[in-house]
């Protein structure tokens, strides 16, 4: 088993990603950091440069924490790629952060965050970011 992360470069991210070292902790599993963007637009703030993912690595395993991070290259639907990969790593919780979104922006775009409370095949540990 393992605590799988859904880890964006903003302070959104690093809240999720300390949320995610203390589960690990707690659990004494392994830590998955997943990353990725969207393959529609040429420039997605969702996608961390390489040296901020080798960032986490060496910081979470300073941490003492075992840690894989995972970029995937393809973009796609963020919802889908969270619960395949939390399948494919057999984790036993999933992190991930929410963002403040109005009704209508939920309405029109969808709320990924929904999508991955009802289609993970474990739970969903929601973070906020620190204010």
């Amino acid at each position: 088993m393992t605590v799988l992360v859904g880890y964006v470069p903003n302070a959104l991210g690093e809240a999720t990603l300390r949320a995610g070292v203390e589960e690990s902790r707690r659990r004494s599993e392994p830590l998955v950091v997943l990353n990725m963007s969207r393959d529609d637009v040429l420039v997605d703030a969702r996608r961390a440069p390489a040296d901020d993912l080798r960032r986490v690595d060496r910081d979470v395993r300073e941490l003492g924490v075992e840690v894989e991070v995972v970029q995937v290259e393809e973009g796609g639907d963020a919802a889908e790629a969270l619960v395949e990969a939390a399948t494919t790593h057999r984790a036993s919780v999933l992190v991930i952060g929410l963002r403040h979104r109005s009704a209508v922006g939920k309405l029109i775009l969808g709320s990924v965050a929904q999508r991955v409370l009802l289609g993970a095949p474990c739970p969903v540990l929601a973070v906020k970011a620190e204010s």
